[in-house]
Order: C-alpha cells, then structure tokens, then sequence
C-alpha cells in the first residue's frame, strides 16, 4: 500500500517537474528569439499579425509548402502572434500623427546638389486606378514567372536556394509588418530614409526621426541602421529560414523598379561622372585600363578628373558586356539586375511601384500600409535620368552592344512590364 502511494507521489512529481521543464524551455526559447537585435528595435509590439493591408494574404511565390506550415513554422506563428491585439494597440497608441510642416534637406552631398529638389505643389490624391494598375503589374510579374518558355539564370530555383548573402537588399520593418527589396538608383535612399522613421532604428539625441529628410544620407545607407534578411541567420541560426518565411507569408512586401537602360544612364552619372574615390579605385580605374589603354593613372579620383581621365559611357558598357567582369566578382548592386536583387520569382510581391509614376504610387503605397499619417514621401529630384535621354546616351554604342546589353537586362524589361526599346535595337 505504502509502495504504491509512493510511486503515485513519483510520477505525480515527475509530471510536475516535466511540467517546468517545458516552461523553462518555453521561456528561454521566447528570451533568445527576441533577443537584443541592435539598431533595428524589433519590438515584441510587432504587427505581426495584424490584418493583411492589401487583402488576402501574400505567399511566397512557387512555395506549395504553405498550406501546410512545418511544425516549427507553425509553433513560431503561434507563438509570435500571442500578444497581438494588445500590441496593435499600443503601436497605434504611441504613434504620433504627420508633424506640420516638412523640414528641408541639408544639401551637403555632391550628389544631392547636382540633383536638386522638386519641392513644388503635387495632387496627393490617388487615383482610382491605382488598385487596376498594381493587379496588371502583380498579374504580369507571376504570369512570366510561370512561364516556362521564358528563361533566364536563377528563374527554377526555390527560395529556400537563395543564399543569405543575396538577401541582403530585403529590408524588415516589423513594427508595421512590412518587408522593403531596395533597388538602387530607384528612389532607394528616400525608401530606406522611410523604412528608418517607420522602424525607429535610428535615433537623433535619443529620439527617433519623424522626417525622413532629416536623416543624413550616410546614416541612411549604413547597413548597421536596417535589420535585413541576410542578418537572420547570425541571430536565429537555424530558425532563420522558418522566421524568413512567416514573415513573407504575413507582411507586406514591396519594391520600386525603374526602365533598366534608363537605370544603367543614372548609375554611370552618379557614380563616374561625380567624383567618388570608392567607384573611382574599385571600377574606374580597371575601366580605363582595360577599355581605353590608359597606365601609369592617378590614385585619386580628384587627380583623375583633373587630368580629363573618366570613364566614357562606352567604356561602361564594354565592362558590363566582357564576360571576365562577373567571373571576378558578380556585378555591383548599382547596375545588378532587380531579378538578382529582389528574386520576384521567389517572392510575391503584393506591390510593385515604379520610378516613372514614383509620386502616386508612393502616395498609394503609404494610404495601403496605413501610415499616410505619420509621414510623406519626400519629393522628388528635379533633374531625375528622362527615358527620353537614352537615344542620346546610346548614340554612340554599337548595334551590337545594344542587343548583348538587351539580352543581359531582358528579365527586368519583361518581368516589370518595360516596352524592348526597338529604336535602340534595330538598324
């Protein structure tokens, strides 16, 4: 009799210690996932689950896995949704609304001077066809994705194959829920000056930016300043790929494209045209002496331009066509294709914008995440790259470099709805 009760009393003990152990477990796996992640703030206040702003939710393209989540997927889920409402709540408490007024940016950078500001007057209101306009992109980008007949390098592989160094352009912002692909050379220095104000990641004197314009233009281009996918595995380890995929699944993704030749225009103004000592010594200098038999050049771009010595549009695009250039190392983020950057194959974007309607669809875009209220877009360059320009800049390019260039950059013409600029393309 007394063995029995003491054995009732062991296994009654036994649970109860199974019973903490689980606990201990579960709280130490909550303390190390939302262990200190940096600059980039990511508050348990999340949004994570809050409802989807563009209706259904988005999936991760060719991803059939979905409708039946892994079990770590769905634990992860169920336990990052816990406290949802009431953290909702709070975000919409501690959010404060547009402030008056828009300060002006400190045109400290050579860059920005030569650009300029258009600080004129627009029609901020979006128009009714935003809504037809974004499902003709969304349509286009998953029916060529699709479409088998239609090749190009990295298309069949899943999302699961991306190497985490390419996902380094994949921007989180998981206050709002929200995941930015950067393109540079496509408004990507505004994009990310609104991803800093929407995250909090940066802070002025303890306090974080409400206007994007008054983030200084080297903070904003600071990796340290976003929380991107590339950085999930040194935080999460094994769990970064099953974190990756709920949030794909659960926020709202977006990027910004732009016509790739007017792009590849905008890339060599900015970066050889302008003095800048990193393009300078990294691409110019090996420009120079492959494409236009120049030795003995100057260390610094300064010299350089002083002497007449600048790489010539020509010269660039010999150094995008020669297939050694890739072999050495794979194409710098300025001039790589969006396909390369943003994998739209691997990701379902639930909004594709464009530089070319740039102020409305910005206008939508911030209405669509719900918070028009707490920020503008800041506005636009005056003299921004005119796709009128590209027969000018391409007068002097051989016919057959135009067609090899075509065929380098055809998936982001197709993919993003760009006409194949016949005029460049024909005798």
């Amino acid at each position: 009799m007394a063995t029995s009760a003491a054995a009732r009393m062991t296994k009654a003990q036994l649970f109860r210690l199974s019973v903490v152990l689980g606990s201990i477990f579960m709280i130490l796996l909550i303390i190390v996932y939302w262990d200190n992640v940096g600059t980039t703030h990511f508050y348990l206040h999340t949004s994570f689950s809050r409802l989807h702003p563009l209706g259904a939710l988005p999936t991760v393209a060719q991803d059939k896995d979905w409708e039946t989540l892994s079990d770590v997927d769905e634990f992860l889920e169920k336990l990052l949704s816990a406290g949802l409402r009431q953290n909702s709540l709070s975000n919409r408490q501690t959010e404060q609304p547009l402030p008056q007024g828009s300060s002006r940016p400190v045109l400290g950078n050579l860059e920005e001077n030569v650009r300029g500001y258009d600080w004129s007057t627009r029609d901020t209101r979006v128009s009714l066809d935003q809504e037809k306009l974004q499902a003709e992109r969304r349509k286009m980008l998953q029916e060529f994705c699709a479409n088998s007949s239609f090749a190009f390098p990295t298309k069949e592989r899943s999302f699961d194959d991306i190497p985490n160094y390419e996902l380094n352009h994949l921007i989180v912002d998981d206050r709002h829920g929200i995941i930015y692909c950067y393109v540079p050379k496509v408004a990507c220095t505004n994009w990310k000056r609104v991803m800093i104000v929407l995250s909090e990641s940066l802070l002025d004197q303890g306090v974080p930016y409400r206007d994007p314009l008054d983030i200084p233009r080297e903070h904003v281009h600071n990796t340290s300043t976003h929380l991107t996918f590339n950085k999930f595995w040194r935080r999460y380890g094994k769990f970064s790929r099953h974190l990756m995929k709920i949030k794909l699944k659960k926020y709202t993704k977006f990027l910004f494209v732009r016509d790739p030749f007017v792009r590849l225009i905008s890339a060599f103004r900015s970066k050889f045209e302008l003095e800048n000592e990193e393009f300078y010594r990294r691409f110019a200098i090996p420009m120079l002496k492959l494409y236009s038999n120049h030795t003995n050049l100057p260390t610094s771009v300064s010299e350089a331009f002083g002497a007449g010595l600048k790489v010539s549009f020509s010269d660039f695009i010999q150094y995008l066509l020669d297939p050694r250039t890739e072999k050495m190392a794979p194409f710098n983020e300025h001039w790589r294709q969006v396909y390369r950057l943003c994998h739209p194959c691997q990701i379902d974007y639930d909004f594709i914008g464009k530089l070319e309607t740039l102020d409305e669809d910005a206008a939508h875009l911030l209405q669509l995440l719900k918070v028009d209220r707490l920020l503008r877009f800041p506005p636009s360059y005056r003299n921004r790259t005119a796709s009128s320009w590209e027969e000018d800049w391409f007068a002097k390019i051989p016919l057959a470099w135009r067609r090899q260039l075509y065929k380098l950059y055809e998936a982001d013409f197709v993919l993003f709805g760009y006409p194949k600029p016949e005029n460049l393309l024909k005798v």
